[in-house]
Formats: structure tokens, sequence, C-alpha cells
């Protein structure tokens, strides 16, 4: 594998087309591997070419010859770029159907030192290597090439032939089964692959011999091609095999199923799907039937049968084993309509706000919010709030605010199409009338569950009859002198809570338990972390930003991305280094409209000024260290939250996507060089960096010598863009 470098004034240009990535949308970037120019004189040259357009490459090739190469990519006003956008020309390593032995990575633009023209020499090999643009956005800019051995002008296909063996009776059926195995050769290029296809089934790649153990005549298709691209004509065998010598004078046992969505008449909408299963304690069973409809004809059941077209069905079955034996035809009978229009509208909401006013306004005391909501659809699902920039709760009941102070309430509905109404905002305030005074709560808690210490216990953050959450009147971040005191004071909250009805005794048990698991007044009762960040000025300060972008206290103990500074960059903790850790936050997407935010949290990179790698300092976590991607947009950059960006991505279905407004539970656990990553408590990714690149460590710092990034660096908060708004919260870390 031959690793290229860029030196001198490649650096420079590396850090600034970095910039200009970073403003354009682009998380992380490997490095880039190539040169200005080849070493030597290549036997061939490839030349892709790029444009205006992100869709696809102006020009590619999509042959080759195995050897050394000069691959040439251009991406300049010459070859049609009147924008300056810069595109990459990226072989895929990470996909084992294609060739990974050239990690190439070319990054050009038509305002870079070399006007947009980069060449690289590398050697390839006989297969075919997947090639694509690694900017996110570009995904669709893809292709091909295949590689040829360029030894031969082979044209001729390969040979081939394919025997069936096992147990024969006297007129050389198989007994039982057969075990079918095909050869090929090729004197020539080499054999590339070889297929087969059963009983006019569709060719399958051959690896091993396919043993045919259903009773009957077999025929088996097959061929080759080589790597010179040429397949051989297409041979069969014709074989049969009949059932051993057995006394089972038993059919096989049969049933089906029928299971879709069904409407409330019983029946199924959109799609049914039948399912049947046969077995045999005898000979064992050979074949299974299936026919559409009292007249329809018999056909093979391989899979569940998926019926979509509207009407009442008669689906028949039967089953035979492999000593003849049939069973009894038996049919299920259902109903199948079409899809009802898809409810695309979603419910009405609307607020009432009662209570004696002021002459400023404010309601005296008290506010009473009500909430109503109309569907006249798929009909209403839930309704929810969020009062005062908190998360939001299902509405099931009036809720009154009776803390002096302004407030704002956000509310929505979702239908049970999942239509969920865009939210509003009403802004009230609550003025001291004498009456009622604040509640005494011991601490602001507005997480959604019941969190002791760190054991989640998923019992609602309810409000008590004494006006604090449960959370509140928990205390865990109290310095209790011992655990005994600490349980104490749990059984005496939770006992007045299970007899006012605020709880059960399921969740009576489950509080207590884990009060008890929290480890609270134990010697060192602290589970080890130490907040970076909660909100205040205090902490606050002791952050740095870099780059683009900037983040504002928004109030309620986060930080929020200012949606009016562009730019991409970076708030790093300048104060302190970790080897391992685990990193614990909350983060909220709190992007405007229908668009996902898009931020990340870096680790393990080294101090960002004065780096002799990087001209500017935000580009040094992403090329240094390590970027945990923080975004839930179903479609564009495919690297989603929990991935490791530009090493080990990761789906949205793994990640348990919550609803926009949400605050997630975050914890990136880095122990040597193996990341875990989870999410409200559940691991989503596991990467181990042991591929990982070794750079030149800048101010001393040690990357480690067998291909890891470093062994420890700083931490950092990612801010995308003006319409990527993130919040972050409870920033804690725990050196492991």
């Amino acid at each position: 594998m031959r690793r290229h470098r860029i030196h001198g004034r490649h650096r420079l240009l590396t850090a600034l087309l970095g910039a200009l990535l970073m403003v354009l949308g682009l998380g992380a970037l490997p490095s880039a591997s190539a040169a200005p120019a080849p070493v030597a004189a290549a036997d061939q040259v490839l030349t892709w070419t790029a444009g205006d357009d992100i869709t696809k490459y102006a020009s590619a090739p999509a042959t080759a010859v195995a050897g050394k190469t000069t691959i040439v990519f251009e991406n300049s006003a010459a070859t049609g770029n009147t924008t300056g956008m810069p595109h990459t020309l990226t072989f895929d390593v990470s996909d084992p159907e294609y060739n990974n032995d050239v990690p190439l990575n070319i990054l050009a633009n038509p305002f870079d030192a070399e006007g947009g023209k980069h060449s690289v020499e590398v050697t390839l090999s006989p297969g075919r290597y997947r090639f694509h643009c690694s900017i996110p956005g570009h995904e669709s800019m893809q292709g091909i090439l295949v590689v040829t051995d360029g030894g031969t002008d082979d044209t001729t296909a390969p040979e081939t032939s394919a025997k069936a063996e096992g147990q024969t009776d006297a007129d050389g059926a198989f007994i039982g089964s057969a075990s079918v195995s095909v050869a090929a050769t090729d004197a020539g290029s080499g054999v590339d692959r070889i297929e087969y296809a059963l009983d006019g089934g569709a060719y399958t790649p051959y690896t091993t011999p396919v043993v045919v153990d259903q009773v009957g005549a077999h025929t088996v298709k097959y061929k080759a091609t080589d790597k010179a691209g040429n397949t051989s004509a297409e041979k069969s065998l014709d074989f049969t095999v009949v059932a051993p010598p057995t006394d089972d004078k038993t059919p096989p046992e049969t049933s089906a199923t029928v299971s879709g969505e069904k409407n409330a008449d019983g029946a199924y909408v959109g799609m049914a799907t039948v399912t049947v299963t046969a077995s045999d304690t005898g000979s064992g069973v050979n074949a299974i039937e299936y026919a559409v409809g009292a007249d329809g004809a018999w056909q093979p059941y391989t899979a569940p049968v998926m019926v979509h077209d509207p009407g009442t069905y008669t689906v028949r079955y039967r089953a035979s084993d492999k000593a003849g034996n049939q069973a009894a035809v038996k049919s299920v009978d259902f109903t199948l309509v079409a899809t009802p229009p898809q409810d695309t509208n979603p419910p009405t909401v609307s607020l009432t706000v009662g209570g004696d006013k002021n002459s400023d306004g404010a309601y005296v005391n008290s506010a009473k919010l009500t909430l109503a909501a109309t569907d006249d659809k798929s009909g209403v699902d839930k309704v929810e709030y969020s009062l005062d920039g908190g998360p939001y709760l299902a509405y099931t009941a009036p809720v009154v605010v009776d803390r002096v102070g302004a407030h704002s309430v956000a509310y929505r509905a979702s239908d049970k199409a999942g239509n969920t109404s865009a939210a509003q905002t009403f802004v009230f305030a609550v003025a001291s009338g004498g009456g009622v005074p604040a509640p005494n709560c011991a601490e602001f808690d507005e997480r959604l569950t019941v969190i002791v210490g760190t054991v989640d216990t998923g019992i609602p953050n309810r409000v008590t009859n004494n006006r604090c959450r449960i959370n509140e009147l928990i205390e865990d971040e109290k310095e209790w002198t011992s655990q005994a005191l600490f349980l104490k004071h749990v059984k005496t909250v939770t006992d007045r809570l299970l007899k006012e009805g605020v709880i059960d005794q399921r969740e009576y048990n489950k509080i207590n338990r884990a009060a008890k698991q929290s480890g609270i007044g134990k010697p060192g009762q602290t589970d080890g972390y130490r907040k970076i960040m909660d909100g205040t000025q205090e902490t606050f300060g002791k952050w740095e930003q870099v780059g683009g972008g900037k983040f504002l206290l928004s109030g309620d103990g986060a930080i929020t991305s200012d949606p009016t500074v562009s730019g991409m960059g970076m708030l790093w903790l300048p104060t302190r280094k970790y080897g391992d850790f685990s990193l614990k936050l909350q983060w909220r997407d709190d992007a405007p409209g229908t668009g996902n935010a898009n931020g990340g949290v870096f680790v393990r990179f080294p101090w960002v000024h004065d780096n002799p790698e990087e001209s500017r300092p935000e580009w040094v976590a992403i090329k240094y260290g390590h970027e945990i991607q923080v975004l839930d947009k179903p479609d564009g950059d495919m690297y989603k939250t929990g991935s490791i960006y530009g090493f080990d991505r990761v789906g949205l279905a793994g990640a348990g996507v919550t609803q926009k407004g949400t605050w997630n539970d975050y914890e990136v656990k880095v122990v040597d060089q193996h990341y875990s990553i989870y999410r409200n408590g559940v691991l989503i990714n596991e990467f181990d960096n042991t591929g990982g690149q070794v750079f030149e460590p800048p101010r001393g710092d040690d990357p480690g010598t067998d291909g890891r990034r470093y062994a420890s660096g700083y931490i950092g908060l990612q801010v995308h863009s003006t319409t990527d708004v993130i919040s972050y919260r409870d920033i804690r870390v725990k050196e492991l």
C-alpha cells in the first residue's frame, strides 16, 4: 500500500481548502493523499473531471488494465466549474465487494495552487474499484472502475464442468440427495467467478458443492467468467433424486397464516402476506405448493406470498413428503382493501389561559393552561406542551403555573397518522398577589424521567402536590454523608408520594431500588463525573470559540448556537486534556422549520493554536481528533448521529431518533482506542481505531505508533451553520 503526503505549500493548501469545506457543510474529511505529480512515468493515465454538477462527475473512465497508473483529477474552469465548488475523487476501501488496496482521496478546487488539476501515481490490481465524492451532499457522484489483467489479450472464456455425486439406485437416480460440484479453469486471465441456477431459478454465485435433497427431476445450469470479462456458454446437468426406502405412510402436517394491517371490519389494508408451513416426522417434507383461487394453478411455495390487489381471496395449499405422501388440500380466506388516502394534515390545537390579571396583564398568583386539539381524519393521538423551554410533556389535564415571573409555553398535537402540528408559543407572566407563595423546591429539574444519580428509572418526572417535580424532591446532587441517610430520605419522599397517589407501588419500588444502585452517600459518593459546562457564566467562560459561528447561554442551563452568526467552528475547553474518559451531555435539535441540526462532539485533538500543520485552529480537531456526529437528518450526509465522522458510520435505524426539540442523552466513552457511543442509554456504535492515520505530532503530542490517533487530547463542540441550530447542556466528564 502506498501512502502519499502533501508537503510545503500543499500543507497550507489543505488547511485553506479545509476551512472552505467547513463553510460548505463538510463535518470531517480524511486527509488528502494526492501528490502534486507522479514520481515516475506510469503505464497508463486515467482522467476524471468535475464541474458545477454535484450529482455526477463530468467524465470518468469505466475500464483500465492492471499495473502502474497515473490518476488525474481535474475540477477547474476548463472542466466546467464556474462556482468554485470543491469536489473529491475518493476510492472506497471499506466495502469488501470491491478492491481496497488504493486509499485514494484527492481534493480539487479551481482556486487551489494547482488550478484544480491534481495527479497521483498508484498501482491498480485486477478487479473492481468503487469511486465517489466524499464531500457531504455529493454522494451521488460515484461509479465503478473495472480493472483487467493487462498482461494478456485474453478473449477466451473459461472451461466449465459439473458433476453430481451420491448414492444411486439401479436406474442411476440419487437416493435421498445429490451433491453437485461445478468447476472452471482459465489459462488466460484466470477465473473470476462461477455461477449456477437450480431448476429455473436465478443465477447464484457458486462457492461450495450444492446439496439437492428434494425428490424429483432437477436441472442445474452453470457458467463462469474470467478476469478479462469473458463468460462461458451456459451448460446444464440433469439428474433425479428419489426417496430412500421407507415405510412412511403419513402425509405432512400443514398450516397457513395471513398477516398484515387490518381495518375495523377485519379486512387487510394495502397488502396481505400468506405464510405456509409444513412438517413431516417421517421421510421429511419434499415440496409445498399453493394456488390462488378455486381454479388457480399450483405453484411451488418458496417464500411468503404477498397479495397487493384489493379483492376477496382463497389461497389453497398442500405439501408432499419424500415418500410420496400428499397432504389434503387446505385453504385460507381473506379480504384485501385498498389503502385509504393518506392523512397529511396535522391536528388543530388551541390554548386557553385562565386566571385573574393585574393592571400590567400578569396573572395574579397563577395561570391555568388548558389545551384542546381536533383532527377530522385519523384522530388526535397526543397533545404536548413545553413550559419555559423545557422538554415536551404529555398533556392530560390543565396545567397550573404559579411560580412568579415570566413564562412561555409551547404546545403542539400529533394525529394517529403521524402528522404533528407546528409548535405555537404563548408568553405570559405570573405576579404575586400575596396569596400563593413560590414552591419551595431544592433544585430545578426539568428532565423527562426520574433519574437518581445516573440511574434512569423511566418513571415520568411528574409535578407533585407541593408543585415540585419528583427529581427536585430527591435531591441526589446534595452532599450526603452516608448512603443510609440518602436512602432514608428517598424512602420518606416516596412514602409521601405513594400515599398521595403521585406514584404507584411499582414506581415506588423502582425509585428506591435506583437510589440504592446509584451509590450516592457512599465514600466518594459522586459518580466521578465533573461538570465542565452547566449553563452558568462561570463554566461557559472557561471555553473558547475558534473558527466561525458562536454559542450563547440560553438561560435554561444550556448553550445554543447563534443563528445570526455564520460560519463553522468549534467551542473547546483548553484547560485540560483527557486520555481514557466517559463524556456525558445532552443535546437538542433546534433547527428552524423542517430542517435538522448538524453538530458534533470533538475528542482527543491536540492544542489548536500555533499548529504547524494547520492555519485554521478549528481544523486541527477534524484532522487530528475524532468527531462524534450529531445529525438526525434522514437524507443528505451519510454520517448520522453516533457515527465517527469519516471513519465509521451508522444509520438512523439504530440511533433511536427522537422528535425535534427533545433533549437527548449522549455518552462518548473512550478506552485506549475503543470508542463506545450511547444515545439515551442505548449503545448505538462501537469503533476500534486501529487502522487510522499516523501524523507528525504537533507540540510534542504522541499519536501512537501503530496507526492509531492520539491517546489523549481536548474536548470540543461543533457549531455547523446558521440553519443548523443546536443546543447542548449538562456536560460532564469522568476520567477512566
